[in-house]
C-alpha cells in the first residue's frame, strides 16, 4: 500500500480565473486538462504533470464541488484556502484494509474519465487527503459518488477540457 508521490494540492480562491492567470503569467505553470467535475476547476502543470488544482471557494461554491470534493474551509484568502494534498498510491485494497484496522473513516470517489479510483481521509489536525488509485485497483468496489454521475451546472471552467 505504498504511496508513490506528491501528487498535487487543491487551492479555493473567489476569483478563479485571476488566480489561474497569476500561477500561468507569475509563476510559468501551464493551463492543461481538466477532467469534467461538473464544477468550476483549472489544472495547472508543470511539464506534463499537473501539480496545482483551482476551485471556486468560499461560501457559494458549487453543489457538485460539494457532493464530490466536499469543503472544510470557506477561506479565500491564507493557508485556510488549501483544500487537499493529493498523493498518487497502490494497493486500494491493501490501503483499505489498513484503514479499516486502525478505525480510520474515509470516502470513496471515482472520475472514471481520468482513470482514478479515490480515498478521501483526514488527518488528525482535519487535512484532507486525497489518494489517488488507478481504476484497476476498484475491481469490486463502488464509489459513493462518481465526478460522470453529477449533473452539469453549466458554471465557466467547470466542464471545459483543457
Amino acid at each position: 500500500m505504498p504511496l508513490n508521490h506528491m501528487q498535487h494540492f487543491l487551492v479555493q480562491s473567489d476569483d478563479v480565473e485571476k488566480t489561474k492567470n497569476w500561477y500561468v503569467d507569475v509563476l510559468g505553470l501551464k493551463e492543461g486538462y481538466t477532467p469534467d467535475f461538473k464544477f468550476p476547476v483549472y489544472w495547472l502543470y508543470i511539464g506534463d504533470q499537473d501539480v496545482l488544482h483551482l476551485t471556486q471557494g468560499g461560501k457559494d461554491v458549487s453543489k457538485n464541488r460539494i457532493a464530490y470534493v466536499g469543503q472544510q474551509s470557506q477561506e479565500t484568502q491564507g493557508t485556510g484556502v488549501i483544500d487537499h494534498i493529493a498523493f498518487h498510491a497502490s494497493d486500494l485494497h491493501g490501503m483499505i484494509r489498513h484503514f479499516e484496522q486502525r478505525n480510520i473513516q474515509f470516502t470513496e470517489r471515482q472520475v472514471d474519465s481520468q482513470g482514478l479510483y479515490q480515498l478521501f481521509l483526514f488527518d488528525p489536525n482535519g487535512i484532507k487527503i486525497e489518494l489517488n488509485f488507478a481504476n484497476a485497483e476498484a475491481k469490486g468496489r463502488k464509489p459513493q459518488v462518481m465526478a460522470s454521475d453529477l449533473k452539469d451546472e453549466g458554471q465557466g471552467a467547470s466542464s471545459r477540457s483543457h
